[in-house]
């Protein structure tokens, strides 16, 4: 299965009252997809505020994507949590959805051993035909997914690919220690960059929202060789990709993002409790920013 390099984490819209605004949600595909050029989306991951999300808002997400991009971009769903059980049960869920592709966090707040991770993502790729690509985010989990851990998951047939937002240390040994095939992304938009010049194949991003085209003349810019012109793109997008998340102190994905795409001319809704929105002097940061 081929993601491409720019995958785009994708906000989930919601209307006044809070529920999913499935019109907007049309409109923000067919942005992503044609004007910001994601490869793939990732739909109901973090971004997307998974943790306040039913299972049945996500299976009708997934088949709300899938039949709205219409095969013109991979449909990756996140369907990763801390009970592994659960976890099972909503990837073959969406699996019948008609997805492309499985994103799985690595289980939070539990912090499970590295065997324990093993068997948990082991027991989720054994429950489906699915590619999956794994989750490593330390800052959110409270675990890291080691460098073993991830060379020993993918010796299993269908997980593809890891999104890592670890050292660029770590990164490297994943790319230099892993099967042909296997595939890193970076996890974070400020590191896309360089992650590129250490062996990584793309970016799971947040920026791809707003400055997706950008990212992938920077990627591709990259990839062809022309190092100068990709490092020029990456510092003209660096105070967006740190701007999206220190505004001008750190906010939680996604409550900028979803700010900012307002100001772009896609209003996507508010946030759910237990995030709050952008303060006043975030929005007049984001403003400043963006426009």
């Amino acid at each position: 299965m081929e993601f491409g390099r720019l995958i785009t984490a994708m906000v989930t819209p919601f209307d006044a009252h809070g529920q999913i605004d499935w019109h907007t949600a049309g409109k923000l595909v067919e942005y992503l997809i044609e004007e910001q050029q994601s490869d793939s989306l990732v739909v109901a991951g973090t971004t997307g505020e998974s943790p306040t999300l039913s299972d049945g808002e996500k299976l009708e997400l997934f088949r709300f994507v899938v039949k709205q991009a219409a095969g013109r971009c991979k449909v990756i769903a996140g369907t990763g949590s801390n009970n592994t059980a659960h976890s099972i049960h909503l990837t073959q869920e969406a699996e019948a959805c008609g997805v492309d592709g499985i994103l799985l966090v690595a289980p939070y707040y539990n912090k499970p051993s590295q065997e324990g991770l093993y068997q948990h993502f082991k027991a989720i790729a054994g429950a489906t035909k699915l590619p999956i690509i794994l989750y490593n985010v330390e800052g959110r989990t409270g675990v890291n997914i080691s460098v073993d851990t991830t060379l020993r998951l993918a010796q299993l047939d269908n997980v593809v690919a890891t999104k890592d937002c670890a050292s660029l240390e770590q990164l490297t040994q994943i790319v230099s220690g892993a099967p042909e095939g296997f595939l890193v992304y970076s996890g974070d938009d400020s590191a896309t960059l360089p992650a590129l010049s250490v062996g990584a194949f793309g970016i799971i991003s947040v920026a791809g929202h707003i400055v997706g085209t950008k990212m992938k003349q920077m990627i591709d810019a990259y990839v062809s060789g022309n190092v100068a012109e990709a490092a020029r793109l990456n510092g003209e997008l660096f105070p967006i990709f740190k701007g999206l998340f220190y505004c001008p102190h750190p906010v939680p994905n996604p409550v900028a993002v979803k700010y900012a795409l307002g100001l772009k001319g896609l209003p996507v809704g508010s946030v759910r409790l237990p995030l709050v929105d952008a303060n006043e002097a975030e929005a007049k940061f984001l403003r400043d920013l963006v426009l």
